[in-house]
């Protein structure tokens, strides 16, 4: 009988890593299954889901029996939804991870290709299995292929695996320091006042029933793994693929179980996609935490970003029982770097206001001023 995925998450979600590591999977896969006289006859980055850290293969209807001489018919799959994007990340830049939003069956190799630097076809691995493959594409695309007529070795076979294989480990990416991937080294807290406000965190996540938690603004996962290492199923979110990356990385190297850092910009979740609309569910769709961490985070959204509170405070109840969120006054640091290169009209963003919309959606269980701060911690319990 098959586990449950505590939570469903999408290619365009992942860090590098993350990628990396669902790739080697596949192939992985691949060969075992060539072992055992089997082959897969689909490659998609949606046939592998993060349980307990790990990426694990989870379509089983993937498999058929392998005949001799049988090509891998997948190939063009996997390089649209696995090497494409590893390369761009790794030769341009992060965010090109956001395309496989808009090409669910992976970016296109021409597109891929046509964006990736010249000295890529130096690389005779790129060269092989993006450029020369896009430009087969591009010459094949309106004819008639009889795939009966396509042969393949089984040596041949594991040759391609191996070599794809070869050519995903030594893509790199090195995350270089931005504001969010290096927020710790400059936030506005003393040492003093970090530590106490995770002992607040810890105390007031103590006094819920907590088994699935959300940290949404997350960064590197410092508060996720007050939860995480009480055996709480913790999924961190944050804008910042550098921060994700950082994170991943980090759960990986602890063998920490219980943490999925994810991608995800919550002016902008991931939406429902596909035919219909229901292929790939949206962010709210896909879980309902029983407790959301919004520490350090709604100051962001008011005022860099325009949402009034009333909408955040909307937007956590839909998700939610129970909230423990920061609030940070216009008097800190951080809110006034936020306000120096525009017009103060946030007059409603405010400790009055800010108490009197949220407790239309939740009621205020306990709330504390962190120590050597002007920000306040609260624990929320939603109404109803």
């Amino acid at each position: 009988k098959p586990d449950l995925i505590d939570f469903i998450s999408y290619p365009y979600e992942w860090s590098f890593s993350q990628i990396k590591d669902a790739a080697l999977t596949t192939l992985k896969i691949q060969k075992t299954a060539l072992d055992h006289g089997m082959i897969l006859k689909d490659a998609s980055a949606y046939n592998i889901q993060f349980k307990k850290g790990s990426p694990i293969f989870i379509d089983t209807l993937s498999f058929e029996i392998y005949e001799e001489g049988m090509p891998w018919f997948a190939y063009r799959q996997f390089c649209q939804h696995f090497l494409a994007p590893l390369a761009l990340i790794s030769y341009k830049d992060a965010r090109f991870n956001n395309m496989l939003k808009n090409f669910l069956d992976g970016i296109p190799l021409d597109l891929a290709s046509s964006i990736l630097p010249v000295r890529t076809k130096f690389n005779l691995s790129l060269l092989m299995h993006i450029h020369f493959h896009a430009k087969q594409q591009v010459k094949y695309s309106d004819k008639q292929i009889n795939t009966k007529n396509l042969k393949m070795s089984k040596k041949s076979l594991l040759a391609l695996i191996e070599n794809l294989e070869t050519t995903i480990n030594k893509l790199t990416w090195h995350p270089k320091g931005t504001e969010w991937g290096d927020y710790y080294n400059f936030t506005n807290y003393t040492d003093d006042a970090f530590n106490y406000k995770k002992s607040l965190v810890e105390k007031f996540l103590a006094k819920t029933d907590t088994k699935i938690l959300w940290d949404l603004g997350a960064n590197i996962g410092v508060f996720s793994r007050i939860a995480s290492k009480k055996g709480i199923k913790t999924i961190a979110f944050d804008i910042d693929p550098v921060a994700v990356e950082k994170n991943y990385l980090l759960s990986k190297e602890n063998k920490e179980t219980m943490i999925l850092p994810l991608i995800m910009d919550l002016t902008n979740p991931s939406p429902a996609l596909g035919w219909n609309n229901e292929e790939r569910d949206s962010f709210a769709q896909r879980g309902n935490p029983d407790t959301i961490f919004a520490l350090a985070l709604i100051h962001h959204l008011a005022i860099s970003n325009n949402i009034p509170l009333v909408y955040l405070a909307r937007l956590f109840s839909g998700l939610t029982k129970n909230l423990i969120i920061e609030f940070v006054p216009k008097s800190d640091s951080q809110v006034q770097k936020l306000l120096s290169t525009r017009k103060d009209i946030f007059h409603d963003y405010n400790l009055e206001s800010f108490e009197k919309v949220f407790a239309a959606y939740f009621r205020i269980v306990e709330k504390a001023k962190i120590e050597c701060t002007e920000r306040t911690l609260y624990l929320m319990e939603r109404l109803g």
